[in-house]
């Protein structure tokens, strides 16, 4: 498609995304189903624009808006600011007009305007990272405009990192073992993942590594009962799995239909046969009551807000808002309880999000041991030694913290729980098989 088209196909993307009544990532894909003709470079460099405009909104509204010397609808000239392909598309797209007033446009001093435009957030969100990360705010502003890396998981169930290595490296693919997980692999570019046989084979899956370390934390054993509450597509769910060596039994819980979908041909690939997807209606579902008291590990990824993703999913900044925070709390509160009420006496619970807001995280924890004695935390960076991991800074006041500035992965709080126990037990396998059907 000649650049010029596909310009202006990106400012109807985002006349659409700017709604922000539906993910980006839904709406770019509804624009590629009704584009067929789009080749595959044109829809990375329209997926390149319209998402470097999201994570620079603010900013280039405002530098726009100061400079109109094109004229023209806005999202025009945020698609000519953020325009993403190389050079020779750049020229064949806009006008010596237009790439004049682009030139001039970006190369005004960002830094004489206030943090929040500078760093494209919106006011109420800026205010309460400044407040809660203080000296470190301007940093991890800035990390939160970056695009994120690709990161894959190794499924140790089929094979080893280093063998995924070798693969990509006889592949002329750049590839490097994560600095935390065990079984990380960080990708530079973005190669067609669907071509390569180690992802067809179930050898990786997708996974930031932040996301890895979260399964590591619950530490499942071989012939456990586990439960992922909150599963979603299965990302964990699958690492909790192959940690389990394929025994046992493991629940997959979500009340979404269409995202427990997403994980029955991720669950073919991994090769595992432990793993039991259940749809249910709510967190007080008969299906959670019939395991009361009979598991040994709950892993529990909340809903949130996931402003921990903004590298990857930048229009979450525009889409939430405080309300909707303190709505999630709520729900954030009842889903713990409810997993909870799970566990048998020694059990272990991991609480988790990919917020970075301390309402969403170490406020909900504390409420919850504040009217649950018989729960009591467990020391994150003992867990992780215990797994073998190291990073001494991957703590914060007991909980995992991750910040893209400090970790290089997506933002994640993680707290460990553990129901008390006046002796160990043997963990009880036994299983109600009915949960499954």
């Amino acid at each position: 498609m000649k650049p010029r088209d596909l310009l202006y196909i990106a400012r109807d993307v985002l006349r659409d995304m700017l709604r922000f009544d539906a993910a980006a990532d839904a709406v770019l894909s509804r624009w590629f189903r009704a584009k067929p003709q789009l080749g595959k470079t044109d829809r990375q460099i329209l997926a390149d624009t319209v998402y470097q405009v999201l994570r620079h909104l603010r900013l280039f509204q405002t530098l726009a808006a100061a400079d109109d010397g094109i004229g023209g609808p806005m999202e025009v000239r945020l698609a000519i600011l953020g325009w993403s392909g190389n050079a020779p598309s750049l020229h064949a797209a806009l006008t010596p007009e237009q790439l004049e007033w682009r030139k001039r446009v970006l190369a005004q001093d960002a830094m004489a305007l206030p943090e929040a435009v500078r760093w494209s957030l919106p006011e109420w969100l800026a205010t309460a990272l400044q407040a809660h990360y203080g000296a470190e705010y301007s940093a991890l502003a800035q990390s939160l405009l970056r695009p994120a890396p690709l990161d894959l998981r190794v499924n140790v169930q089929k094979t080893r990192r280093e063998a995924v290595l070798d693969v990509f490296a006889r592949l002329d693919l750049p590839a490097r073992a994560t600095p935390y997980s065990p079984w990380g692999i960080r990708l530079e570019g973005k190669p067609a993942l669907q071509d390569l046989t180690v992802f067809r084979e179930g050898w990786v899956e997708v996974q930031d590594e932040g996301s890895q370390l979260l399964p590591l934390l619950l530490a499942p054993r071989r012939g456990e009962m586990v439960v992922d509450f909150c599963a979603g597509a299965g990302g964990k769910t699958l690492a909790l799995g192959a940690m389990m060596r394929g025994t046992g039994r493991l629940y997959a819980f979500d009340v979404a239909d269409y995202r427990l979908a997403k994980l029955k041909p991720r669950l073919q690939r991994s090769g595992l046969s432990n793993v039991y997807p259940v749809a249910i209606a709510h967190e007080r579902d008969e299906r959670v009551k019939r395991l009361a008291g009979k598991v040994d590990r709950v892993l529990v990824d909340a809903p949130c807000s996931g402003l921990g993703t903004l590298r990857r999913n930048p229009d979450m900044k525009w889409r939430q808002k405080p309300e909707d925070v303190a709505e999630l709390t709520t729900k954030q509160t009842n889903i713990l309880q409810a997993a909870a009420t799970l566990l048998k006496p020694g059990g272990r619970l991991v609480y988790a999000t990919c917020s970075i807001l301390p309402e969403e995280n170490g406020a909900i924890v504390d409420a919850f041991l504040a009217s649950h004695p018989e729960f009591e935390r467990v020391p994150a960076d003992s867990v992780l030694r215990q797994q073998g991991v190291e990073g001494d800074d991957l703590v914060t006041q007991g909980d995992l913290q991750l910040l893209p500035n400090r970790h290089a992965t997506d933002g994640f709080y993680a707290a460990v729980l553990q129901r008390r126990a006046p002796s160990a037990r043997p963990a009880d396998v036994a299983s109600d098989v009915a949960i499954a059907n």
